[in-house]
């Protein structure tokens, strides 16, 4: 148990120390948000399937591991968060798997970075109808694969919008068109998840 500890606490804690540090360094000049963004979506990706610790991790790993699982949680000026009660709330609302003993594993991981960012766009309940679907017939490797297969192309094409070097009229006006198409693809995902049939009883079924 204490070999499995060290070996836990190597994988969840140095790796997030450089960006706790350039965060809270007083000397450092703030970071242009634009540039900021660009950078991000351009070199943030969740971590690949077979790169997840093969690992069973405590509640406090886990929301240490999901800060460079999710790009809202490395941006400076971004409120987005995870916490204690919102990874219960999901298990109690059927959209993540039960801990085994208060540990949690690649598939949560896995499931719980999806999560994060679906319920940015999605009220929880929707979250759990898309997840719902999407994990119909194949498992969580498949579908996280599929998911940050989505993300990078996504993440690449917004990226390539942002022009930090731009004045402000320009920048007023690719901001305007990415609220109109947000908005856009948001309605369409919600109509679209009104259309596809859904189980009864959320909680299913893996055999």
């Amino acid at each position: 148990m204490i070999e499995e500890r060290k070996v836990i606490k190597a994988v969840t804690g140095p790796l997030l120390a450089p960006d706790k540090g350039a965060r809270e360094g007083a000397a450092e000049p703030e970071v242009d948000a634009a540039e900021e963004l660009k950078e991000k979506l351009e070199t943030s990706r969740p971590e690949n399937w077979d790169r997840i610790p093969d690992i069973e991790l405590y509640m406090d790993q886990l929301k240490s591991y999901m800060e460079r699982q999710h790009i809202g949680f490395e941006l400076t000026d971004s409120d987005e968060t995870l916490t204690s009660s919102m990874v219960n709330n999901y298990i109690k609302s059927g959209i993540l798997p039960r801990a085994k003993g208060k540990r949690y594993n690649r598939t949560h991981i896995g499931i719980l970075t999806a999560i994060c960012l679906l319920k940015q766009v999605l009220k929880v309940d929707e979250v759990g109808v898309l997840l719902q679907l999407c994990l119909q017939g194949r498992d969580v490797q498949s579908f996280y694969s599929s998911f940050t297969e989505i993300l990078d192309r996504e993440y690449t094409r917004t990226a390539a919008e942002i022009d930090p070097e731009a004045d402000a009229s320009e920048t007023a006006r690719r901001a305007l068109e990415l609220a109109v198409s947000g908005y856009a693809q948001i309605l369409a995902c919600k109509t679209l998840l009104k259309t596809l049939p859904v189980e009864d009883g959320g909680k299913d079924k893996k055999k």
